[in-house]
């Protein structure tokens, strides 16, 4: 049920304090210096053996008493992707014992006792990806990045997963597969983006399935092994800022669904944002449990959201137990686009993060810190500002891109008290015409247009980064040429591939990045605007400035605390406390109140008391 709960009661709030590190494993060595990755795994514990993934998707098993290392699997590596790994799943029948991963575009099935690759699974052990995504298309969808960076589950010997894809024209269908655990077969697939003749196609324009991708889930599910449903939330469509090639609801964008693990069919879907332009996906797995509503017992599925709402839904049909309306909100979106008039507002649970921004919720942590954030905020015109507002050539304000919720997910314990983690910040997001884009673009060196169009948006225009992405100013001195050129083209962590670049725009690109001065002659000139194009979509529209408010020192722009912990009764929808989660010593030290701090993971709650 996805609950992080665990009975156990050893460790106890009198006793914490005595524990001590028993065992480090150091699983890459390499990779701490020579990347920007992390372990973001889950391990699984299975029989006294602990196994885990490593910055570099290495699969090992440790002896969990001891730490020691009992086999590494290390996965070839071509020229895909490779995601953060957020866990592993595990299966056994008789003998036979299997832990099944994803690194890079392939879901591997590996012998838990040996750390082999089972042949008899796939090909060779693995299957790829993008097997299923091809049906009713016109274009090569193998050319497009898919991975998985959350683990499925699995139900008998069905294993159901979703993925992840790029956000903008290249994006592949996110649409919900199943695979023979044993045979590595397509058993069915679920169309995130219906296809002719399926419920949902007419929230779409005529054969949008053919150009439009997205609508996946990459945050993980949860499975109901009784009713034989897993239920799973989606992301945005592609692209994440313009819909005007996407007309209407979107369905299966942004929902809940409960699906029959056994089948794929639908069972029913809960939408909560429509025709999505703030990239609001449904960023962890729902939670499963039974609480006590209205003098009853009643089975839920829970689902926090990345801009602050709690959706508690009746486990068999989908409703909301408690009220939600449908208001109005801002339609006035760039030409061609057509905002959904209308968006869900539960009334409870209250939400957990803002939801408008106005003077009054800068930061008050000095004087200095507020007036720095409110001539960032005069300076681009943003003054009061609707969550609701779709992204346009004005800058804008973007809430809940970091959460909210996030993908560490909620936990939740048998009394029915909901425990989650939140992130409170607030971007600004400015989107631009390609044409007007391409015309800035004619009088700069062809590697500084390809870093402006291809990198800016998360790094900066001058490369300064963001509290979410990298400095790449002085990037010589933390990569190599090689290395840089690798990541472009393969992506890493929560960075897409670029592998539609050719040979020379990849070095002019990674010549100007390892430039530290930015400059505007026009050198090392490549015809841009005669590349064929290579991806099934190409938006009219793309983002120009997409960063998050901070204030002088990189502190959040907006009034702390920027990070909680928070615990709901589920019964009654009220929340029980909300604490700081997190702490800048350097502002404790100055006098101001803990403010806590963005934090992604999610909580485990134990029968002794204890939220880790």
């Amino acid at each position: 049920a996805g609950n992080r709960y665990s009975d156990l009661t050893q460790i106890t709030p009198e006793n914490i304090k005595n524990l001590k590190v028993a065992w480090i494993y150091n699983s890459d060595t390499t990779a701490i210096h020579n990347t920007w990755k992390s372990i973001q795994c889950q391990p699984l514990v299975i029989n006294g053996v602990l196994y885990g993934t490593s910055p570099e998707i290495d699969l090992f098993a440790l002896d969990a008493a001891t730490g020691e290392e009992l086999w590494k699997f290390k996965p070839s590596r071509g020229n895909e992707k490779f995601n953060n790994n957020r866990g592993v799943m595990y299966w056994e029948k008789g003998t036979d014992k299997r832990i099944l991963f994803t690194a890079g575009s392939f879901l591997y099935a590996i012998d838990a006792t040996t750390g082999l690759a089972i042949r008899t699974f796939g090909t060779d052990g693995r299957v790829d990806l993008h097997t299923g995504l091809d049906n009713g298309m016109d274009h090569d969808v193998k050319l497009l990045s898919v991975v998985s960076s959350s683990p499925g589950v699995i139900f008998k010997n069905t294993l159901i997963l979703g993925s992840a894809v790029s956000e903008a024209g290249d994006a592949a269908p996110g649409h919900i597969r199943a695979f023979d655990v044993i045979t590595g077969k397509l058993n069915w697939v679920f169309h995130t983006i219906p296809q002719p003749g399926e419920t949902g196609y007419e929230t779409w324009p005529k054969d949008a399935y053919k150009k439009i991708g997205g609508a996946n889930n990459w945050s993980g599910m949860s499975l109901d092994e009784k009713r034989g449903i897993v239920y799973l939330g989606t992301g945005s469509p592609a692209s994440d800022f313009y819909g005007g090639d996407r007309h209407g609801k979107n369905l299966f964008a942004n929902c809940i669904l409960a699906l029959n693990a056994e089948t794929g069919k639908l069972k029913w879907y809960y939408q909560t944002i429509y025709h999505d332009l703030w990239d609001r996906d449904l960023s962890n797995p729902p939670n499963l449990t039974t609480i006590s509503y209205n003098g009853r017992a009643v089975d839920v599925v829970v689902q926090t959201t990345k801009d602050g709402q709690i959706y508690v839904l009746d486990r068999d049909n989908g409703t909301s137990l408690f009220p939600v309306e449908e208001r109005a909100v801002p339609t006035n979106g760039v030409p061609g686009e057509l905002p959904f008039p209308v968006q869900k507002y539960p009334l409870k649970p209250e939400p957990f993060t803002i939801q408008e921004f106005s003077e009054d919720a800068i930061t008050n942590i000095s004087p200095e810190s507020h007036d720095y954030v409110k001539k960032i905020l005069d300076e681009t015109g943003v003054k009061r500002h609707h969550k609701f507002s779709p992204p346009n050539t004005q800058a804008k304000l973007l809430f809940g891109y970091g959460g909210g919720a996030e993908w560490g997910g909620s936990a939740i314990d048998p009394d029915g008290v909901l425990y989650f983690n939140s992130n409170h910040n607030v971007s600004i997001i400015q989107i631009t015409s390609v044409k007007d884009r391409d015309k800035e673009l004619s009088g700069v060196s062809a590697g500084k247009a390809l870093y402006l169009r291809n990198c800016s948006a998360c790094h900066g225009q001058e490369k300064e980064g963001t509290s979410e992405f990298p400095n790449l100013r002085n990037i010589r001195e933390r990569r190599t040429e090689q290395s840089i050129k690798a990541v472009v083209k393969t992506g890493a962590g929560r960075m897409p591939s670029f592998q539609h670049l050719s040979k020379d725009e990849l070095d002019a690109l990674v010549k100007f990045v390892l430039n530290n001065k930015t400059n505007n002659e026009k050198n090392d000139h490549i015809d841009l605007a005669s590349r064929k194009k290579t991806v099934p979509y190409d938006p009219p529209y793309t983002t120009k400035t997409w960063k998050q408010i901070m204030d002088k020192d990189n502190y959040p722009g907006v009034k702390p605390p920027w990070g909680t912990l928070n615990a709901l009764d589920l019964s009654t929808g009220e929340y029980l406390w909300r604490v700081p989660l997190g702490e800048y010593e350097a502002l404790t030290r100055k006098g101001v109140p803990v403010t806590g701090t963005e934090n992604f993971g999610g909580p485990l709650v134990t029968a002794s008391g204890l939220i880790f």
